[in-house]
């Protein structure tokens, strides 16, 4: 039996629905994804590279390599979370991040910083990226965007707050200082959080998607755990069965692979035009504020125009980012890059997050948000290197830079061809 709720405009009128909770840990859970992100990790790379002479290149291709292994292993954390629940997940993953954290202030030689790069990205990047993306939308449906709009404040406050704590604490400390200052927090904070606060999903406490109003003679049903709210979902294999999937799944590699590519070398790329780390820092982190209020607009988007059209739009916005940082030579043009970088960050993080729930579903979320998790890795592992590689060939990033403006381009095209997939019921 399938279980009666209301329509839309009959939505519970409570005061507090636990799915707002939900929303403020899974902020938090992509916070703390932060040690394990690229803008984070950037800020360690130049004291890796002077103080034990390692090449660009070398510390390129070991983040891109461990990036690679790590997007290979996130389908099967994927699937974990549908099997075990977001609670237990959000706790463990957290708690083995705090664990990478510790490894990584004692690294000293390159297969120990290669070591530490997989298990960054598999459990910082990936894995706390990954639960709460599945997490929030198993809570919401109508107020999906909404709901993810404000989720990805979280992200927004790491990479914006995470360079230039690290920048400050690196400066005064030492790295060692604070990749240890991150395994604290991560262990004694977030996975306690995740573990008393997350409930997998609003059936396991009587209430569905939104709060909606569950009908009286289906309310046994669903106290049991044996209802739930329908979407029509879709399995892996018939997801993977449909043109609109591959092509959203290139569209996840091409923001990945540019914006790890740009932020990875940011600092190197900032010094080349005359600026320092310090500047670097306030790059990335002005890229992060302007995230905060855009974040906001495209939740407002994306529940309301066809998330395929605002996809194509926005790759729009990145290719005139690219132009912006490859001619730009003075701070406040560089600081308009910034901006633009910000508005496209926000953009692409709300609509991929509502893209896959509206799409195919929840029931299956997190074994395809996995795979999807699994594009964007890769796209991850793609960027540091050809950077790297080109700088030291060319002694700069323009020849990359121009190569790289082609993606946006097929991403416009992919995205257009995209239309939301019909299922037959």
């Amino acid at each position: 039996m399938n279980t009666k709720v209301l329509n839309h405009s009959k939505i519970t009128k409570t005061p507090f629905f636990y799915g707002w909770t939900i929303v403020a840990i899974a902020a938090m859970g992509l916070f703390f994804s932060g040690p394990g992100q690229t803008y984070s990790v950037s800020i360690f790379i130049n004291s890796y590279i002077e103080n034990f002479q390692w090449s660009r290149t070398l510390v390129s291709s070991y983040y891109s390599i461990a990036t690679l292994c790590a997007g290979f292993i996130v389908p099967f954390v994927g699937r974990t979370i549908d099997i075990k629940g977001h609670r237990k997940m959000i706790a463990y993953i957290a708690t083995m991040l705090g664990l990478a954290c510790l490894w990584m202030s004692f690294v000293t030689k390159p297969i120990m910083l290669f070591i530490g790069f997989v298990f960054l990205r598999l459990f910082g990047q990936g894995s706390m990226t990954l639960i709460p993306s599945t997490l929030v939308p198993q809570w919401f449906v109508y107020n999906r965007g909404k709901a993810l709009s404000l989720m990805a404040l979280g992200g927004v406050a790491g990479s914006t707050l995470l360079p230039p704590i690290n920048n400050w604490l690196i400066g005064e400390f030492g790295a060692s200082f604070a990749w240890r200052v991150w395994m604290v927090l991560l262990i004694t904070f977030m996975a306690p959080m995740g573990w008393f606060f997350v409930r997998n999903k609003p059936e396991d406490i009587g209430t569905l998607p939104d709060g909606q109003i569950v009908m009286q003679e289906n309310k046994e049903e669903l106290d049991n755990g044996k209802a739930s709210f329908s979407e029509y979902p879709w399995t892996v294999k018939e997801a993977m069965k449909t043109r609109t999937f591959w092509l959203m799944l290139f569209c996840m590699v091409i923001p990945s692979m540019i914006n790890t590519g740009i932020t990875f070398h940011m600092v190197s790329i900032i010094k080349t035009k005359g600026f320092t780390s310090t500047f670097a820092a306030l790059i990335l982190s002005i890229t992060a504020m302007i995230q905060f209020p855009i974040t906001f607009v495209a939740g407002h988007l994306v529940d309301k125009w066809k998330v395929h059209f605002i996809k194509a739009g926005n790759f729009c916005i990145l290719l005139i980012a690219m132009i912006m940082v490859l001619f730009s030579n003075s701070n406040k043009l560089l600081i308009i890059y910034a901006v633009l970088h910000g508005i496209f960050a926000a953009i692409d993080s709300v609509s991929t997050g509502v893209l896959w729930p509206n799409y195919y579903g929840r029931k299956h979320l997190g074994s395809i948000r996995g795979i999807t998790m699994t594009a964007m890795v890769i796209g991850s592992a793609l960027g540091p290197l050809p950077f790297g590689y080109a700088y030291d060939v060319f002694g700069g990033y323009k020849e990359i830079i121009l190569f790289m403006m082609l993606f946006p381009v097929l991403g416009i095209l992919a995205a257009s061809l995209s239309p939301a997939p019909n299922k037959k019921v």
